[in-house]
């Protein structure tokens, strides 16, 4: 410290101004691009369709509130009287159309966020989706995330399925991924999905004192925890992202950038964060994802996106021999 004119000024001041127009200049760089994204045709587009799925959703969001007793289950070995898209793939791959998959909703909601989802899941010839529900208002990340284990292994024992797929919205993906790495879920979890879900925190949570709300802070110890060395996980993670989703900002933080995890980020342009499980896109990622993948997770369908696409993952494969299928043509390029 110095003293000027009877004042003090920090020596440090300085950095402390350089910090603080960098931030600005970073806060009016992401407003831009928001307001770049909802003026575009496709974001107009995108707003009308988040204002209807949240309508549409408070109608349904008390027919989720009850915990699901027993699972969505099709018919896995009656063939006749499914359409052909469900026939197709349960005749050429039973277990991609019997694999369980196990849906997590987000914060302040419940399994009724996946009606739309779950319908698209079975027209496409996936035989048992099931739903978790948890209280977020009274549960942490970590202790959601070891209700999840339990469920999952119930899950496992009643389909007799060693390993299962699991979709997470929001929230559900941060608390799906968190048993992945940290509680040993890659033996159990095959591929987990995320939709709109912080992998690198949020901003606004820094507004809001809820204890769980703090957990989705930038700096948060749980998304440090996510950060670190995660060696030899056997998930495959694809996540999907969207400009317009008004709860994730910045809205890369939604990508999954970290050098163990095989992961694939997908953008889907001008969807909302609710509207991510009602669109087509990502609807269509997911299937394709679900049902191209044989049980070690690498590629088995000419033209389906290798999981080891992701640019992190890219990195730490160089030295390792190409996945085959893995530059499939017409494959969706990861941004």
């Amino acid at each position: 410290m110095s003293e000027r004119d009877g004042g003090t000024v920090s020596r440090d001041q300085p950095g402390l101004v350089d910090r603080a127009s960098d931030a600005l200049a970073q806060a009016c760089r992401v407003g831009n691009n928001a307001r770049r994204a909802l003026l575009s045709p496709s974001g107009v587009r995108g707003a009308l369709l988040e204002a209807a799925w949240i309508a549409g959703h408070l109608v349904m969001y008390p027919f989720g509130v009850a915990e699901e007793r027993t699972l969505d289950v099709l018919g896995r070995m009656q063939t006749q009287s499914l359409p052909p898209v469900q026939r197709g793939l349960l005749v050429g791959d039973v277990e991609a159309a019997g694999t369980p998959i196990l849906l997590v909703h987000g914060i302040v909601d419940n399994r009724s966020i996946f009606t739309v989802l779950r319908r698209g899941l079975r027209r496409r010839g996936f035989g048992v989706v099931g739903a978790f529900n948890y209280h977020s208002l009274v549960d942490d990340i970590r202790a959601v995330a070891t209700r999840l284990a339990d469920v999952v292994e119930e899950l496992c024992e009643e389909t007799g399925y060693e390993r299962i797929h699991v979709v997470g919205h929001s929230l559900g993906g941060l608390i799906a991924r968190y048993y992945v790495q940290r509680l040993g879920g890659d033996a159990r979890v095959h591929t987990l999905v995320t939709l709109g879900t912080p992998h690198a925190g949020t901003t606004p949570a820094r507004y809001f004192p809820h204890p769980l709300v703090r957990q989705l802070r930038p700096d948060s110890d749980i998304i440090a925890d996510l950060a670190g060395p995660a060696p030899g996980c056997r998930t495959r993670f694809l996540s999907v992202w969207s400009d317009l989703d008004q709860l994730i900002i910045p809205k890369q933080s939604a990508k999954i950038e970290h050098p163990d995890l095989n992961a694939r980020n997908v953008f889907v342009r001008g969807v909302g964060h609710l509207s991510l499980l009602v669109d087509g896109r990502a609807t269509h990622e997911i299937c394709t994802t679900l049902a191209h993948l044989d049980h070690e997770g690498h590629t088995v369908a000419t033209g389906a996106t290798s999981i080891t696409s992701s640019p992190a993952r890219r990195r730490t494969a160089t030295a390792r021999t190409a996945t085959p299928g893995s530059s499939a043509a017409g494959a969706r390029p990861s941004r």
